[in-house]
């Protein structure tokens, strides 16, 4: 049970439909309002009876006990100025941010100056679709919200949106945000950019026609393309707000891309075998820790 009556949803993407979605089937005596920038994704989500829809940012978060920041990263800081003076003391915000460092170096202090109560938080969870069409119920069943407090987050305000998220299915852990954008640069960021430039660099062949990319992609080509199919706005703004995380990352990539390189090219199997066989091991163990479905093909049909 979560102890929130009232929540305004800044931003109506992905993320924001399934935490709508999910508190109606669980708790349909909850009031959801949201609110979105965009007036065309306004419409969207009106149409198909998502939650109460605001035009006006103001009118959203009015009476509310929890406000949750469901915009991309670059647009954090915008949006807590236009929010700061309408924030009612007491009450907690939290966001959907997939880097920390950035956003609460940008939003703690504004959230502080208008008496909220702010807790960082990231749940793991996703697919490459966007819009408020987008969600589903059961997108946080079983899986990860890190939630990175600081000296300043209230005790009281971190269990609350802990209790939040564990509501909505998920689990949680708590981790510093130095240490979660670390860890979200080699499991979530760095391979969407090494899809996104997998999928450019076939673009980018001329001896390859377009037709034959899309008739005979195999499986792994296609993976790289649904990853790559993401909110480009979205992680545009991840890259340029967790740099030094995301440099460190890709230097040990490129070590290792190179490693496997002078393999191949040596001819030498042994090591290409105990490489492959090492990087298996991590599949499974995705699998047995129930974070994605043993199945064949993922599960498609």
């Amino acid at each position: 049970m979560t102890e929130f009556r009232k929540i305004a949803i800044i931003g109506l993407g992905l993320i924001a439909s399934s935490i709508c979605l999910s508190l109606r089937q669980k708790d349909p005596a909850i009031q959801i309002v949201g609110y979105d920038n965009d007036k065309e994704v306004r419409k969207r989500a009106k149409r198909i009876g998502l939650c109460e829809i605001e035009s006006n940012i103001e009118k959203a978060v009015n009476d509310c006990n929890l406000i949750i920041l469901c915009v991309p990263v670059g647009q954090m800081y915008p949006v807590i100025q236009k929010l700061k003076n309408f924030i009612e003391p007491g009450t907690i915000i939290t966001d959907v941010g997939s880097v920390k460092l950035s956003v609460i170096k940008e939003l703690e202090a504004h959230t502080e100056d208008a008496k909220g109560k702010f807790v960082p938080s990231h749940p793991i969870a996703g697919t490459e679709k966007s819009g408020p069409d987008a969600g589903y119920a059961g997108l946080f069943d079983g899986r990860w919200c890190i939630l990175t407090p600081t000296k300043k987050t209230n005790k009281k305000a971190l269990k609350s949106v802990e209790i939040f998220w564990r509501f909505l299915g998920m689990q949680t852990k708590i981790m510093t945000p130095e240490h979660h954008d670390l860890v979200l640069a080699v499991t979530s960021h760095a391979p969407h950019l090494i899809a996104y430039t997998m999928v450019g660099v076939v673009d980018d062949l001329e001896t390859v026609t377009k037709s034959e990319i899309i008739n005979y992609s195999a499986a792994g080509f296609r993976d790289f393309t649904r990853i790559a199919a993401s909110d480009p706005v979205m992680w545009r703004d991840i890259f340029l707000n967790n740099q030094d995380a995301h440099l460190e990352v890709l230097g040990r990539f490129t070590e290792e891309l190179f490693s496997l390189q002078r393999a191949i090219r040596k001819k030498d199997g042994d090591y290409l075998l105990r490489y492959f066989e090492r990087t298996r091991s991590i599949r499974k163990g995705i699998v047995a820790a129930g974070q994605d479905t043993g199945i064949p093909n993922f599960g498609r049909d």
